[in-house]
């Protein structure tokens, strides 16, 4: 289907296409079984420049849009959902620098992400605070030219392996979510340590991390936009995440998809091959017309970032809402047209069932994307 690329953006996804194709598939399942990092992956995706399409030209990118992210982000995600959400995150916390940066942060940064020397993780989730992002804990004191900082950030993708985290803390109690404020903290700060990886339904190629910050010692100048403004940092980069968490899913039941397609022209029952069954048949263009709908849905929502539209909170909310909900539901259906061997770590659907999961968690729940959708409906 034509779905009206720029040049670049078809370049883009034929790219990774093609790298995934060639180098994550064969190795899935093993990152699977052994919860397993692939860091040569992303060493060689760094040498193939796959970076430089989150990263603007002036700081030695290809430049930032959000189509060519999401192309990049579902096509790896076809491959593995845990290399896709990865790649993801690196983006939208690079997103962060390049919107609410300052020149000399933008300049310290963004050339080292281009070149896939430093990967960029988002710090906002805590142990009690992961939807509800107005009460986290996390304390930010100013003391001098430095910020002290003090909390716990839980479920945090990248986290061990991020050079840059953007960390959102609490500088003024009695503010509320208005005394937030975002920090750019680097990786061997002293007082910030990686706690706990979680040990993960899917996306198990993807580490998560909790972040511990013990009299973390933050220079004033690595405060992200202004004091007070880290809620709404935090609220501009999930309208953009939501996108990416879209496209994620998109990809993983297209992974599923191909699979239950190819499946069903090679199993036989009954003397026939299962694809000749009606009932097969309904379910497979079930399926399709669900990944082409929600694939147009995110596909939109980067287009209207691209274009400047200042509202995209809604956009992004229904992309990421539809495509999670869509890739749940074709997973689970793939894993039905395999029967018995779905249910076997033998074929990778049922991976790709767990992998589908989280989609409707982080990044807000599907719950909060209604809720969402439905404050800016009524409005």
């Amino acid at each position: 289907m034509n779905y009206f690329l720029k040049e670049k953006e078809e370049m883009v996804r034929d790219l990774f296409s093609d790298y995934v194709n060639k180098r994550i598939i064969p190795i899935r399942a093993e990152l699977d079984e052994k919860d397993q990092f692939p860091a040569d992956i992303f060493t060689e995706m760094g040498k193939q420049d796959f970076y430089r399409i989150v990263v603007p030209e002036a700081y030695g990118g290809l430049g930032d849009e959000s189509m060519s992210a999401a192309l990049g982000i579902e096509e790896l995600s076809r491959g593995d959902g845990g290399i896709g959400v990865t790649f993801a995150v690196n983006a939208i916390a690079t997103k962060g620098i390049i919107l609410y940066g300052n020149e000399a942060q933008k300049k310290k940064y963004l050339p080292a992400v281009a070149d896939g020397k430093i990967y960029t993780a988002f710090g906002l989730s805590e142990p009690g605070a992961g939807s509800d992002a107005g009460s986290i804990k996390t304390k930010a004191v100013k003391k001098g030219d430095k910020y002290i900082l003090d909390g716990v950030k839980q479920f945090i993708t990248n986290g061990a392996i991020a050079g840059v985290t953007l960390v959102i803390a609490v500088t003024d109690p009695e503010k509320g979510h208005r005394g937030q404020t975002a920090f750019i903290v680097e990786q061997g700060t002293p007082g910030f340590t990686v706690g706990k990886s979680e040990d993960k339904m899917g996306i198990r190629s993807s580490v998560t991390n909790q972040l511990i910050f013990d009299g973390c010692e933050v220079p004033q100048e690595n405060i992200l936009g202004s004091p007070g403004q880290g809620f709404y940092i935090a609220l501009g980069l999930l309208d953009r995440s939501r996108i990416g968490i879209g496209a994620q899913a998109v990809g993983i039941a297209r992974g599923a998809f191909d699979e239950a397609v190819k499946y069903s022209k090679e199993r036989e029952q009954f003397g026939q091959l299962i694809s000749s069954f009606q009932a097969i048949q309904f379910m497979l263009a079930d399926m399709a017309a669900g990944i082409e709908a929600a694939r147009l849905l995110v596909y939109q929502a980067a287009r209207q970032v691209d274009s400047g539209e200042k509202e995209i909170t809604v956009p992004g909310a229904m992309a990421k809402l539809f495509a999670s909900d869509m890739a749940m539901q074709v997973t689970t259906d793939a894993v039905q047209v395999f029967g018995g061997y779905g249910y076997s770590k033998e074929y990778p659907v049922e991976k790709m069932m767990r992998d589908a999961k989280v989609t409707q968690i982080y990044e807000g729940t599907n719950q909060i994307q209604r809720v969402v959708i439905a404050s800016k409906l009524l409005k």
